[in-house]
């Protein structure tokens, strides 16, 4: 199966019951601290406001924000990261009510308040040290 681009970029809307499903893979050790980030913005372009960030430092621990009129908000971090090195992951993002709510193969691990409402997100973007074999929304 061929990879997707990284960083990949997908225009979404984004409602109560969204799911975004990530297949991918790490591509660098643990040890050497590679990352997976996941971006839900506002408009179509980098600059904008992002609804929720999802950065992964695998092996390490897990931060989670928003940016709002270009100022970052207070960050959420856990050092519970249930990825395995070198080995594929499925990161599901549910979108509910009053969160995000986060599985990583199949094992819900976090839950993020939404601060700016999910029908304000016009694109995703998923980047850093990943290879992607699949990014999938359902409405």
């Amino acid at each position: 199966m061929s990879s997707l681009p990284v960083p990949y970029k997908l225009p979404v809307s984004l409602s109560v019951g969204s799911c975004v499903i990530i297949k991918g893979t790490p591509i660098d050790f643990f040890i050497n601290d590679p990352q997976l980030q996941v971006d839900f913005y506002t408009d179509m372009d980098e600059d904008s406001d992002i609804a929720f960030r999802f950065r992964v430092h695998f092996g390490n621990h897990v931060v989670m924000n928003r940016r709002e009129f270009g100022i970052w908000m207070l960050e959420e971090t856990t050092d519970y990261v249930p990825f395995e090195d070198g080995k594929q992951f499925e990161l599901c993002i549910y979108v509910h009510y009053n969160e995000y709510e986060i599985k990583v193969n199949g094992i819900r691990i976090y839950g993020f308040v939404h601060r700016i409402p999910p029908s304000f997100v016009k694109m995703m973007q998923v980047s850093r040290d990943v290879s992607l074999t699949s990014v999938c929304v359902c409405n």
